[in-house]
């Protein structure tokens, strides 16, 4: 009888999750969106760099190229990964290295220019790069590539009583709390603008630790189904790519050994708290 049970709830709640057309992470069942160009210009680290981003650039007066920055918008190596990491020293980088030049980068580059009084341009020539050097010390292997990249966002009151799986929009984190302590904590990924994760509390409906998409026909590892077919899950897109796409609704985690410890540990019955 469980089994007819479970089944019928599968079709009814879990469209499935899966990567859309451009090859993102996993969602609800909607249909891929249409895929569009690329912006202008990132919007934030994670993005990938606009076609523009490392178009050589020409004064205004001569029309001559000027001299190509080190680090510049759209830039992604490990030499920014240290400048992150060295940023983050001086506390002018409020998250973990990404190792991808986008504007938060840029922003915190300015704020460092403008406390040593240099030229605010937000990219990294010479001058900025050796000031950097001169007062940040070589950054440890933890520092470059920490095991959460984001930085855990304030709890929602709601998350501070009983078993709750406290996920927040604004720090892209989900904290697995226990009586408003955090026992532990991983990065995640949501739904695109076209099919968002829902916002709101709830609760974990049913588990699937071996679950495939019965649209998509893709794995869902560790699925907690929480809202009409959203469930918190395991994707392999989103620990090769990060966050280069988005769900179709469903929340998406990149660490399977983390996530793999806290499906053990949650009960059908826990709450859900999305937010920002």
């Amino acid at each position: 009888m469980r089994r007819v049970v479970l089944a019928a709830a599968a079709v009814a709640l879990a469209a499935g999750c899966t990567p859309d057309a451009a090859g993102t992470g996993t969602g609800a069942g909607t249909a891929p969106a249409p895929s569009s160009a690329a912006p202008a210009t990132p919007t934030t680290d994670d993005k990938p760099p606009s076609p523009s981003a490392t178009a050589p650039s020409a004064t205004p007066s001569t029309g001559k190229p000027t001299a190509k920055p080190l680090m510049d918008d759209g830039d992604e190596n490990e030499q920014v990964r240290e400048l992150q990491a060295r940023l983050r020293q001086l506390d002018f980088f409020d998250r973990a290295p990404t190792g991808f030049y986008g504007t938060m980068t840029a922003a915190s580059v300015r704020k460092f220019q403008a406390h040593r009084g240099l030229p605010e341009t937000g990219t990294v020539d010479a001058a900025t790069w050796q000031q950097l050097l001169s007062v940040t010390r070589k950054p440890t292997a933890d520092e470059l590539k920490p095991a959460t990249t984001n930085k855990l966002d304030t709890p929602d009151p709601r998350c501070m009583t009983g078993r709750v799986l406290c996920i927040s929009k604004e720090s892209r984190t989900l904290a697995w709390m226990i009586d408003g302590k955090v026992v532990s904590s991983m990065d995640v990924r949501f739904g695109s603008e076209n099919t968002p994760t829902r916002e709101g509390l709830f609760k974990v409906e049913w588990k699937a630790k071996d679950w495939t998409s019965t649209i998509y026909h893709t794995p869902m590892p560790y699925a907690m189904f929480f809202s009409r077919g959203q469930a918190v899950h395991y994707s392999a897109d989103f620990a090769a790519r990060g966050y280069a796409g988005a769900s179709h609704g469903c929340v998406n985690v990149r660490d399977r050994t983390k996530l793999s410890t806290l499906f053990d540990q949650v009960k059908v019955g826990d709450n859900v708290v999305v937010h920002w």
